[in-house]
Protein backbone atom coordinates (compact mmCIF):
# COMPACT_ATOMS: atom_id res chain seq x y z
CA UNK A 1 0.00 0.00 0.00
CA UNK A 2 2.92 2.34 0.48
CA UNK A 3 3.79 4.51 -2.46
CA UNK A 4 6.99 3.83 -4.31
CA UNK A 5 9.38 6.70 -4.76
CA UNK A 6 9.00 8.53 -8.02
CA UNK A 7 5.52 7.23 -8.84
CA UNK A 8 2.77 9.80 -9.27
CA UNK A 9 0.01 9.14 -6.74
CA UNK A 10 -3.48 9.28 -8.25
CA UNK A 11 -6.94 8.98 -6.72
CA UNK A 12 -9.76 8.05 -9.15
CA UNK A 13 -13.41 8.24 -8.08
CA UNK A 14 -16.48 6.66 -9.67
CA UNK A 15 -19.81 5.39 -8.33
CA UNK A 16 -19.35 1.70 -9.12
CA UNK A 17 -18.13 -0.51 -11.92
CA UNK A 18 -21.51 -1.58 -13.21
CA UNK A 19 -22.09 -2.29 -16.88
CA UNK A 20 -22.11 1.27 -18.24
CA UNK A 21 -20.12 3.00 -20.97
CA UNK A 22 -18.14 5.28 -18.65
CA UNK A 23 -17.28 2.36 -16.38
CA UNK A 24 -16.13 0.21 -19.30
CA UNK A 25 -14.01 3.06 -20.71
CA UNK A 26 -12.37 3.65 -17.32
CA UNK A 27 -11.48 -0.02 -16.89
CA UNK A 28 -10.12 -0.21 -20.46
CA UNK A 29 -7.94 2.81 -19.64
CA UNK A 30 -6.69 1.26 -16.38
CA UNK A 31 -5.88 -2.05 -18.08
CA UNK A 32 -3.61 -0.25 -20.52
CA UNK A 33 -1.62 1.84 -18.05
CA UNK A 34 2.00 1.00 -17.23
CA UNK A 35 2.00 -0.37 -13.65
CA UNK A 36 5.51 0.89 -12.96
CA UNK A 37 4.68 4.55 -13.61
CA UNK A 38 1.74 5.38 -11.32
CA UNK A 39 0.34 4.46 -7.94
CA UNK A 40 -3.44 4.45 -8.31
CA UNK A 41 -6.17 4.26 -5.69
CA UNK A 42 -9.65 3.64 -7.11
CA UNK A 43 -12.44 4.76 -4.76
CA UNK A 44 -15.94 3.40 -5.43
CA UNK A 45 -19.11 4.56 -3.72
CA UNK A 46 -20.38 0.99 -4.10
CA UNK A 47 -18.12 -2.03 -4.44
CA UNK A 48 -20.09 -3.76 -7.19
CA UNK A 49 -20.28 -4.14 -10.93
CA UNK A 50 -19.44 -6.46 -13.79
CA UNK A 51 -16.10 -4.77 -14.47
CA UNK A 52 -14.62 -5.21 -10.97
CA UNK A 53 -12.85 -8.38 -12.00
CA UNK A 54 -11.10 -6.55 -14.86
CA UNK A 55 -9.39 -3.94 -12.65
CA UNK A 56 -5.63 -4.69 -12.70
CA UNK A 57 -4.45 -6.16 -9.41
CA UNK A 58 -1.77 -3.48 -8.95
CA UNK A 59 -4.51 -0.85 -8.45
CA UNK A 60 -5.73 -0.36 -4.87
CA UNK A 61 -9.54 -0.49 -4.68
CA UNK A 62 -11.34 1.30 -1.81
CA UNK A 63 -15.09 1.64 -1.30
CA UNK A 64 -17.70 3.38 0.83
CA UNK A 65 -20.34 0.62 0.67
CA UNK A 66 -20.36 -2.98 -0.44
CA UNK A 67 -23.01 -5.08 -2.18
CA UNK A 68 -25.23 -4.88 -5.22
CA UNK A 69 -27.01 -1.74 -6.32
CA UNK A 70 -30.52 -1.48 -4.86
CA UNK A 71 -32.95 -0.33 -7.55
CA UNK A 72 -36.25 -1.16 -5.85
CA UNK A 73 -38.14 0.22 -2.86
CA UNK A 74 -38.97 -3.12 -1.26
CA UNK A 75 -39.51 -2.78 2.48
CA UNK A 76 -36.66 -5.17 3.29
CA UNK A 77 -34.23 -3.08 1.20
CA UNK A 78 -35.08 0.34 2.62
CA UNK A 79 -32.81 0.20 5.75
CA UNK A 80 -29.70 -0.70 3.69
CA UNK A 81 -30.58 1.83 1.01
CA UNK A 82 -31.12 4.57 3.60
CA UNK A 83 -27.85 3.73 5.38
CA UNK A 84 -25.89 3.97 2.14
CA UNK A 85 -27.39 7.35 1.26
CA UNK A 86 -26.83 8.81 4.73
CA UNK A 87 -23.29 7.42 4.99
CA UNK A 88 -22.26 8.74 1.56
CA UNK A 89 -23.86 12.11 2.30
CA UNK A 90 -21.93 12.43 5.57
CA UNK A 91 -18.62 11.58 3.90
CA UNK A 92 -19.39 14.08 1.15
CA UNK A 93 -20.14 16.76 3.73
CA UNK A 94 -17.11 15.89 5.87
CA UNK A 95 -14.47 14.76 3.35
CA UNK A 96 -11.72 14.97 5.98
CA UNK A 97 -13.17 11.81 7.57
CA UNK A 98 -13.12 9.93 4.26
CA UNK A 99 -9.55 10.93 3.48
CA UNK A 100 -8.21 10.19 6.95
CA UNK A 101 -10.09 6.97 7.71
CA UNK A 102 -10.82 5.21 4.40
CA UNK A 103 -7.89 6.54 2.37
CA UNK A 104 -5.52 6.33 5.37
CA UNK A 105 -4.39 9.97 5.13
CA UNK A 106 -2.60 9.48 1.81
CA UNK A 107 -1.56 12.58 -0.11
CA UNK A 108 -2.30 12.54 -3.84
CA UNK A 109 -0.66 14.36 -6.74
CA UNK A 110 -3.74 13.94 -8.98
CA UNK A 111 -7.42 13.55 -8.09
CA UNK A 112 -9.55 12.32 -10.93
CA UNK A 113 -13.37 12.35 -11.22
CA UNK A 114 -14.10 9.62 -13.78
CA UNK A 115 -17.69 10.84 -14.29
CA UNK A 116 -19.35 14.25 -14.00
CA UNK A 117 -21.33 13.10 -10.95
CA UNK A 118 -18.11 13.05 -8.90
CA UNK A 119 -17.44 16.76 -9.48
CA UNK A 120 -18.27 18.02 -6.00
CA UNK A 121 -16.54 15.10 -4.26
CA UNK A 122 -13.22 15.87 -5.95
CA UNK A 123 -13.51 19.66 -5.70
CA UNK A 124 -14.19 19.42 -1.95
CA UNK A 125 -11.06 17.34 -1.37
CA UNK A 126 -9.09 18.46 1.70
CA UNK A 127 -5.90 18.01 -0.38
CA UNK A 128 -5.54 21.51 -1.81
CA UNK A 129 -2.18 20.86 -3.47
CA UNK A 130 -3.43 18.12 -5.80
CA UNK A 131 -4.18 18.72 -9.48
CA UNK A 132 -7.75 17.84 -10.37
CA UNK A 133 -9.15 16.25 -13.55
CA UNK A 134 -12.71 15.40 -14.57
CA UNK A 135 -13.94 13.16 -17.39
CA UNK A 136 -17.33 14.19 -18.79
CA UNK A 137 -19.20 11.52 -20.75
CA UNK A 138 -22.62 13.17 -21.07
CA UNK A 139 -24.09 16.15 -22.88
CA UNK A 140 -25.06 18.13 -19.78
CA UNK A 141 -26.87 20.79 -21.81
CA UNK A 142 -29.65 18.33 -22.57
CA UNK A 143 -32.97 18.91 -20.81
CA UNK A 144 -32.57 15.55 -19.04
CA UNK A 145 -29.80 17.21 -16.98
CA UNK A 146 -32.00 20.14 -15.96
CA UNK A 147 -29.93 20.79 -12.83
CA UNK A 148 -26.93 21.75 -14.97
CA UNK A 149 -27.61 25.35 -15.90
CA UNK A 150 -24.71 27.59 -16.90
CA UNK A 151 -24.04 28.47 -13.27
CA UNK A 152 -23.65 24.77 -12.43
CA UNK A 153 -21.54 24.12 -15.52
CA UNK A 154 -19.23 26.98 -14.51
CA UNK A 155 -18.27 24.96 -11.41
CA UNK A 156 -16.44 22.46 -13.63
CA UNK A 157 -13.82 25.14 -14.25
CA UNK A 158 -12.61 24.42 -10.72
CA UNK A 159 -10.73 21.52 -12.34
CA UNK A 160 -7.29 21.87 -13.85
CA UNK A 161 -8.38 19.77 -16.83
CA UNK A 162 -11.86 19.04 -18.17
CA UNK A 163 -11.74 15.97 -20.42
CA UNK A 164 -14.73 15.76 -22.78
CA UNK A 165 -15.63 12.98 -25.20
CA UNK A 166 -17.29 14.82 -28.09
CA UNK A 167 -17.00 18.01 -30.11
CA UNK A 168 -20.51 19.02 -28.98
CA UNK A 169 -19.57 18.87 -25.28
CA UNK A 170 -16.31 20.69 -25.98
CA UNK A 171 -18.13 23.54 -27.75
CA UNK A 172 -20.67 23.82 -24.91
CA UNK A 173 -17.90 24.32 -22.35
CA UNK A 174 -15.92 26.67 -24.58
CA UNK A 175 -19.04 28.82 -24.94
CA UNK A 176 -19.25 29.41 -21.19
CA UNK A 177 -15.50 29.83 -20.64
CA UNK A 178 -14.69 33.44 -19.71
CA UNK A 179 -11.11 33.53 -20.98
CA UNK A 180 -8.49 31.60 -22.92
CA UNK A 181 -7.06 30.13 -19.72
CA UNK A 182 -10.36 28.40 -19.05
CA UNK A 183 -10.68 27.27 -22.67
CA UNK A 184 -7.24 25.71 -22.40
CA UNK A 185 -8.50 23.50 -19.57
CA UNK A 186 -10.94 21.78 -21.93
CA UNK A 187 -9.49 18.87 -23.87
CA UNK A 188 -11.21 16.53 -26.31
CA UNK A 189 -10.36 12.88 -25.65
CA UNK A 190 -11.45 9.90 -27.71
CA UNK A 191 -12.68 7.11 -25.46
CA UNK A 192 -10.11 4.31 -25.20
CA UNK A 193 -11.58 1.42 -27.22
CA UNK A 194 -9.78 -1.85 -27.84
CA UNK A 195 -10.85 -2.67 -31.41
CA UNK A 196 -8.57 -5.73 -31.55
CA UNK A 197 -10.30 -7.16 -28.49
CA UNK A 198 -13.72 -6.48 -30.05
CA UNK A 199 -12.79 -8.25 -33.29
CA UNK A 200 -11.28 -11.19 -31.43
CA UNK A 201 -14.26 -11.60 -29.10
CA UNK A 202 -16.70 -11.40 -32.02
CA UNK A 203 -15.35 -14.73 -33.32
CA UNK A 204 -16.80 -16.60 -30.32
CA UNK A 205 -20.08 -18.49 -30.61
CA UNK A 206 -23.35 -16.69 -29.83
CA UNK A 207 -24.76 -19.31 -27.48
CA UNK A 208 -27.77 -17.87 -25.64
CA UNK A 209 -29.79 -16.67 -28.62
CA UNK A 210 -30.62 -18.46 -31.87
CA UNK A 211 -30.78 -16.17 -34.89
CA UNK A 212 -33.54 -16.82 -37.39
CA UNK A 213 -31.81 -16.25 -40.71
CA UNK A 214 -35.14 -15.89 -42.53
CA UNK A 215 -35.95 -12.71 -40.57
CA UNK A 216 -33.97 -9.50 -40.06
CA UNK A 217 -32.67 -8.97 -36.52
CA UNK A 218 -32.07 -5.54 -34.99
CA UNK A 219 -29.69 -5.49 -32.04
CA UNK A 220 -29.36 -2.79 -29.37
CA UNK A 221 -26.84 -2.90 -26.54
CA UNK A 222 -26.66 -0.72 -23.43
CA UNK A 223 -27.49 -0.19 -19.79
CA UNK A 224 -31.24 -0.57 -19.35
CA UNK A 225 -32.50 2.76 -18.08
CA UNK A 226 -34.76 5.43 -19.63
CA UNK A 227 -31.91 7.32 -21.37
CA UNK A 228 -31.40 4.41 -23.75
CA UNK A 229 -34.96 4.44 -25.10
CA UNK A 230 -35.59 0.70 -25.08
CA UNK A 231 -39.27 1.43 -24.43
CA UNK A 232 -39.36 3.36 -27.70
CA UNK A 233 -37.73 0.47 -29.55
CA UNK A 234 -40.34 -1.98 -28.26
CA UNK A 235 -43.23 0.27 -29.27
CA UNK A 236 -41.79 0.76 -32.75
CA UNK A 237 -41.13 -2.98 -33.00
CA UNK A 238 -44.81 -3.64 -32.23
CA UNK A 239 -45.99 -1.04 -34.74
CA UNK A 240 -43.90 -2.55 -37.54
CA UNK A 241 -45.11 -6.06 -36.71
CA UNK A 242 -48.71 -4.83 -36.84
CA UNK A 243 -47.98 -3.54 -40.35
CA UNK A 244 -46.83 -7.01 -41.39
CA UNK A 245 -43.10 -6.20 -41.32
CA UNK A 246 -41.79 -9.25 -39.49
CA UNK A 247 -38.42 -9.09 -37.76
CA UNK A 248 -36.71 -9.72 -34.42
CA UNK A 249 -35.43 -7.28 -31.79
CA UNK A 250 -32.53 -8.29 -29.55
CA UNK A 251 -31.68 -6.16 -26.49
CA UNK A 252 -28.49 -6.84 -24.55
CA UNK A 253 -27.83 -5.14 -21.23
CA UNK A 254 -28.97 -4.84 -17.65
CA UNK A 255 -29.88 -1.93 -15.40
CA UNK A 256 -32.41 -0.62 -12.92
CA UNK A 257 -35.14 -0.38 -15.60
CA UNK A 258 -34.71 -3.98 -16.77
CA UNK A 259 -37.84 -5.41 -15.12
CA UNK A 260 -39.97 -2.45 -16.28
CA UNK A 261 -38.86 -2.90 -19.89
CA UNK A 262 -39.34 -6.67 -19.65
CA UNK A 263 -42.88 -6.10 -18.33
CA UNK A 264 -43.58 -3.66 -21.15
CA UNK A 265 -42.39 -6.27 -23.66
CA UNK A 266 -44.92 -8.75 -22.26
CA UNK A 267 -47.73 -6.17 -22.11
CA UNK A 268 -47.16 -5.31 -25.77
CA UNK A 269 -47.36 -9.01 -26.68
CA UNK A 270 -43.77 -9.15 -27.92
CA UNK A 271 -42.32 -12.08 -25.98
CA UNK A 272 -42.00 -14.19 -29.13
CA UNK A 273 -40.33 -11.51 -31.28
CA UNK A 274 -38.25 -9.42 -28.84
CA UNK A 275 -35.54 -10.91 -26.62
CA UNK A 276 -33.83 -9.34 -23.62
CA UNK A 277 -30.61 -11.24 -22.89
CA UNK A 278 -29.49 -9.20 -19.89
CA UNK A 279 -25.81 -8.41 -19.41
CA UNK A 280 -23.08 -10.36 -21.19
CA UNK A 281 -19.39 -9.56 -21.00
CA UNK A 282 -19.12 -10.46 -24.69
CA UNK A 283 -21.95 -9.03 -26.80
CA UNK A 284 -19.83 -8.98 -29.97
CA UNK A 285 -20.83 -12.36 -31.48
CA UNK A 286 -24.43 -11.09 -31.31
CA UNK A 287 -23.41 -7.81 -32.97
CA UNK A 288 -21.77 -9.83 -35.71
CA UNK A 289 -24.78 -12.07 -36.37
CA UNK A 290 -27.43 -9.33 -36.31
CA UNK A 291 -28.49 -7.53 -39.49
CA UNK A 292 -28.72 -3.98 -38.09
CA UNK A 293 -27.50 -2.09 -35.04
CA UNK A 294 -30.15 0.30 -33.66
CA UNK A 295 -29.39 3.11 -31.20
CA UNK A 296 -32.67 4.51 -29.87
CA UNK A 297 -31.24 6.73 -27.11
CA UNK A 298 -33.00 9.88 -25.89
CA UNK A 299 -29.61 11.48 -25.09
CA UNK A 300 -25.94 10.53 -25.01
CA UNK A 301 -22.52 12.08 -24.59
CA UNK A 302 -20.62 10.02 -27.11
CA UNK A 303 -22.15 6.53 -27.47
CA UNK A 304 -19.10 4.26 -27.53
CA UNK A 305 -21.33 1.36 -28.56
CA UNK A 306 -21.53 2.90 -32.04
CA UNK A 307 -17.77 2.59 -32.44
CA UNK A 308 -18.15 -1.07 -31.51
CA UNK A 309 -20.78 -1.44 -34.27
CA UNK A 310 -18.50 0.44 -36.69
CA UNK A 311 -15.56 -1.83 -35.80
CA UNK A 312 -17.75 -4.81 -36.71
CA UNK A 313 -18.91 -3.13 -39.97
CA UNK A 314 -22.55 -3.34 -38.93
CA UNK A 315 -25.32 -1.33 -40.70
CA UNK A 316 -26.38 1.34 -38.18
CA UNK A 317 -29.55 3.30 -37.44
CA UNK A 318 -29.13 5.94 -34.72
CA UNK A 319 -31.18 8.73 -33.21
CA UNK A 320 -29.68 12.20 -33.60
CA UNK A 321 -28.16 12.54 -30.13
CA UNK A 322 -24.87 14.10 -29.07
CA UNK A 323 -21.87 12.49 -30.74
CA UNK A 324 -23.79 10.56 -33.42
CA UNK A 325 -23.15 12.90 -36.35
CA UNK A 326 -19.49 13.07 -35.38
CA UNK A 327 -19.21 9.28 -35.09
CA UNK A 328 -21.15 8.49 -38.25
CA UNK A 329 -19.30 11.08 -40.34
CA UNK A 330 -22.41 13.26 -40.80
CA UNK A 331 -24.43 10.27 -41.98
CA UNK A 332 -21.89 8.66 -44.33
CA UNK A 333 -21.41 5.61 -42.09
CA UNK A 334 -24.98 5.04 -40.96
CA UNK A 335 -28.57 6.29 -41.03
CA UNK A 336 -29.21 9.14 -38.59
CA UNK A 337 -32.89 9.59 -37.70
CA UNK A 338 -34.91 12.12 -35.73
CA UNK A 339 -34.65 11.67 -31.96
CA UNK A 340 -38.22 10.43 -31.51
CA UNK A 341 -40.33 7.32 -31.72
CA UNK A 342 -41.35 8.40 -35.22
CA UNK A 343 -37.69 8.77 -36.20
CA UNK A 344 -36.87 5.26 -34.99
CA UNK A 345 -39.93 3.92 -36.81
CA UNK A 346 -38.87 5.59 -40.07
CA UNK A 347 -35.35 4.17 -39.82
CA UNK A 348 -36.33 0.61 -38.97
CA UNK A 349 -39.05 0.59 -41.62
CA UNK A 350 -36.54 1.72 -44.23
CA UNK A 351 -34.18 -1.08 -43.19
CA UNK A 352 -36.95 -3.67 -43.63
CA UNK A 353 -38.47 -2.28 -46.83
CA UNK A 354 -35.32 -1.01 -48.53
CA UNK A 355 -32.34 -2.99 -47.19
CA UNK A 356 -30.44 -2.13 -50.38
CA UNK A 357 -30.39 1.52 -49.25
CA UNK A 358 -27.86 0.49 -46.56
CA UNK A 359 -25.35 -0.86 -49.07
CA UNK A 360 -23.66 2.56 -49.32
CA UNK A 361 -23.06 2.59 -45.57
CA UNK A 362 -21.65 -0.93 -45.70
CA UNK A 363 -19.20 0.05 -48.46
CA UNK A 364 -18.14 3.15 -46.52
CA UNK A 365 -17.56 1.05 -43.38
CA UNK A 366 -15.37 -1.42 -45.29
CA UNK A 367 -12.82 1.27 -46.07
CA UNK A 368 -13.26 3.39 -42.93
CA UNK A 369 -10.33 3.86 -40.55
CA UNK A 370 -11.05 4.78 -36.94
CA UNK A 371 -9.90 8.36 -36.15
CA UNK A 372 -8.01 7.06 -33.12
CA UNK A 373 -6.67 3.90 -31.59
CA UNK A 374 -6.43 2.59 -28.06
CA UNK A 375 -2.76 3.44 -27.66
CA UNK A 376 -3.21 7.06 -28.78
CA UNK A 377 -6.16 7.61 -26.44
CA UNK A 378 -4.30 6.22 -23.43
CA UNK A 379 -1.20 8.24 -24.32
CA UNK A 380 -3.19 11.46 -24.55
CA UNK A 381 -4.70 10.94 -21.09
CA UNK A 382 -1.37 9.97 -19.53
CA UNK A 383 0.22 13.03 -21.15
CA UNK A 384 -2.35 15.22 -19.36
CA UNK A 385 -1.58 13.47 -16.06
CA UNK A 386 2.18 13.79 -16.56
CA UNK A 387 2.03 17.47 -17.49
CA UNK A 388 -0.03 18.57 -14.47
Amino acid sequence: MKSEKGKKKILIRIGSLRHGGAEKVLVTFLKNLPPDKYEIDLLLNLYSGKYLSEVPNWINVFYLNRGEMITTNRIQDIPVKAFRVIYQSLLKRFPEILYSKILKGKQYDIEFAAIHGMRDEILSSPIKSSKKIIWIHNDLKKTEFKNYNDEELRKFFGFDKIMVISDKIQHDFENIAVNQLEKDRIVRIYNPLDTNEILLKSTAQATTYSFNKTLKTFISVGTVFPQKGFDRLLKVHQKLLNEGLHHHLLIIGDGYDFENIKTLKTELGLDQTATMLGFTDNPYPYFKEADFYILGSRYEGFPTVLFEAIALKKPIIATDVSGVKEMLAEGKLGLIVENSEEGIYTGMKKALNQPESFEGYTKALETYTMPFNLENSVQKITHIIDEL
